[in-house]
């Protein structure tokens, strides 16, 4: 009996994990580099269904599925008490390939919800992204690149440098791309169909790129990144939909550093 308690106590300690709602037949797993290969003569569209179909279809490495822990807290200044939350995230931004060959790929907001709704999660807010880089094990320095900035070979390349920066270090990282995120300020834009993005923080903690909304939902560039946020989220012990935290005018701030939290889908 003593035995079976274990074995359950420890299931329910363990952090979520990247898994679809629904199991689809991978069938060949192709590498980063293969990715890349086929990809450099598709357009934006070609390219965003290809790595959906390789995402959903499990062709990702496989550190990538168990997420990891950020843990944040805030003072309830109505009761005086404080209030702890664990969120989980993917380890590093989306990728395709195999343990031995991956790389990150950058994805359109369109496909990134696509992908979030299909394993459960949600995309990050400004305040998760901030949260992520204070917990990240692994920080690197921003590098910029300035010609081609939207091309699939620019993407690859930029892959490969950050593999250069990291040098095989483990754990969850930061630092290394602007982040697609939820924000109150694209359902109030005036232009329609904007993505936001935020970050690529400075090794002193300040993002390079400020909340930005000025780019057209079909645009992605090598900076992009996708970190999927588990939809799920501890809030003293119980867990929440983050739907529920972010109507929650006290919980929100968990999550949420803007004045108001719009729950925003792409």
């Amino acid at each position: 009996m003593l035995k079976y308690l274990i074995i359950i106590l420890v299931l329910f300690s363990c952090s979520p994990k990247l898994s679809q709602k629904t199991a689809r037949s991978s069938g060949r797993l192709i590498t980063g580099s293969e990715f890349y290969q086929e990809a450099i003569q598709m357009q934006w569209k070609q390219r965003d269904s290809f790595a959906v179909t390789r995402i959903t279809a499990g062709n990702f490495p496989s550190f990538l599925r168990k997420l990891k822990k950020v843990n944040v807290s805030m003072l309830d200044s109505t009761s005086g008490k404080t209030i702890k939350a664990s969120y989980f995230v993917t380890p590093d931004y989306l990728s395709i390939g195999t343990n031995k060959d991956w790389a990150r790929i950058p994805l359109t907001p369109i496909a990134a919800q696509q992908l979030a709704d299909a394993f459960n999660c949600f995309l990050p807010t400004t305040k998760i992204v901030d949260d992520i880089y204070k917990t990240a094990r692994v920080k690197l320095e921003p590098v910029p690149m300035y010609i081609y900035r939207d091309s699939t070979v620019t993407m690859w390349q930029h892959h490969l440098i950050i593999e250069g920066q990291r040098r095989n270090r483990k754990g969850l990282i930061a630092g290394i791309k602007k982040d697609v995120v939820i924000s109150r300020k694209i359902g109030r834009s005036e232009k329609p169909n904007r993505v936001a993005i935020y970050g690529w923080h400075l090794m002193n903690g300040k993002p390079i790129q400020p909340l930005y909304t000025g780019h057209v939902n079909w645009y992605a560039d090598y900076s992009h990144g996708i970190r999927l946020v588990y939809r799920k989220i501890k809030v003293n012990g119980k867990w929440m939909d983050y739907v529920d935290v972010l109507s929650d005018p006290v919980l929100r701030k968990l999550i949420c550093n803007e004045e108001y939290c719009d729950f925003y889908r792409y």
